[in-house]
């Protein structure tokens, strides 16, 4: 089998020397990286046409979901904690060191931003609402809405989602808020900046508030070709009890939350043999989903990027850039924050994982409570000033 093309593999460990971070933004002091997982659980796509996957291939593809789909906290019979749940809990406290919380670092991640305009973006699910079993229903709660909606009235805000742009405006319905979907591959801007003004894939119009606007869809040629694939998939694991397959517009997501686990070799087989017919499209992992994209070099640190030049904000010394998210995709993001020393980027997790971002948050209700401390620290300095 010619099985050449690596598909996002887990970050690498990550060194100040390789990133040469800038030490202004090193407002702790780390312990040494430590490689937490195993390596090796590449996903691989081949380059043409092959037979099914071997029982070593598949065995890699089982590996790597399960490695993206960390298990709950058990509980006992009398509902307390398991015992052996003390050692996650170590090894959680541990990786802190790393990765030290968003919430007791707020001092020093305010202390670096005095002086400097905010610009914050947000993943949604894991990040803004929790992960649920139907991602149908992955509302928001109204205090987090408020939340959102209050720290957007202070610093430029933008949503960078896997899911449709216009599914995700209709899980946050906030106007003041950007919004991309597809991992960025479905960008509604304003029109400030102009280094992608004569993209091809840039179109000016009006949005639904009578404001100027700027659409980018770097993806738009392979809509037809995921229509199709989106089509072949539902057919492909209908009989897979609990498999849901959703259409993001530029990118197609199999979710096996509800599958049971004996059948998850099942469903990537049937993932990969649709898939060995489109070459130009990849696979990912993200939390318990497979999910397809365009093969193009564009991801969620470039929309991080794409939005600072439409806000204005590019190349400026005086603006600070916080991306907020939990999901694999969003360490494209994260990485492009740490190697620009531009920013922070802020992992929202409950068990260790290695990463690009700065700091940590554990769960949606702590990114709460930050984007809350976020508008008080703004109130107050405005009160000063």
């Amino acid at each position: 089998m010619d099985l050449e093309t690596s598909v996002l593999p887990d970050p690498v460990p990550i060194n100040k020397s390789r990133l040469s971070i800038h030490s202004s933004l090193l407002t702790y002091s780390p312990q040494p990286q430590q490689t937490i997982f195993a390596p090796g659980l590449l996903l691989l796509i081949p380059r043409k046409k092959t037979g099914v996957l071997d029982d070593i291939r598949a065995a890699s593809w089982l590996d790597a979901m399960k490695a993206s789909s960390p298990p709950p906290k058990k509980l006992s019979i009398d509902g307390n904690k398991d015992p052996g749940s003390s050692d996650v809990d170590a090894a959680y406290h541990t990786w802190m060191l790393n990765y030290p919380s968003a919430l007791t670092s707020f001092e020093q991640i305010t202390h670096f931003a005095k002086g400097k305009r905010l610009a914050l973006f947000l993943d949604y699910d894991g990040t803004l609402s929790p992960i649920v079993d139907n991602p149908d229903l992955a509302f928001m709660s109204e205090n987090m809405r408020s939340a959102v909606k209050e720290v957007a009235r202070h610093f430029p805000t933008a949503i960078i989602s896997g899911r449709s742009r216009d599914k995700v405006y209709e899980f946050v319905g906030l106007t003041e808020l950007y919004y991309a979907g597809s991992h960025g591959m479905d960008i509604m801007s304003p029109v400030k900046g102009s280094g992608f003004s004569g993209h091809p894939n840039c179109i000016k119009l009006t949005d639904k508030q009578g404001k100027e606007a700027v659409l980018f869809q770097p993806a738009s040629e392979f809509l037809p070709m995921i229509d199709e694939v989106f089509t072949s998939l539902v057919e492909s694991t209908g009989d897979i009890k609990g498999a849901t397959v959703e259409n993001n517009k530029f990118c197609v997501s199999v979710h096996y939350r509800n599958v049971d686990e004996k059948d998850w070799t099942t469903i990537a087989q049937r993932v990969h043999d649709i898939l060995k017919e489109y070459p130009r499209l990849r696979l990912s992992h993200g939390r318990k989903v497979l999910e397809v994209r365009p093969v193009i070099d564009w991801n969620k640190g470039k929309a991080v990027e794409f939005l600072l030049d439409s806000l204005g904000l590019s190349d400026c010394d005086d603006v600070l850039p916080i991306y907020v998210g939990d999901d694999r995709t969003d360490e494209d993001a994260f990485k492009v924050l740490r190697e620009g020393n531009r920013g922070y980027g802020i992992l929202v997790s409950a068990v260790p994982k290695e990463s690009h971002a700065f700091f940590s948050l554990k769960e949606p209700s702590e990114v709460m409570k930050f984007l809350e401390a976020l508008v008080t620290w703004k109130s107050n300095s405005l009160k000063i000033n």
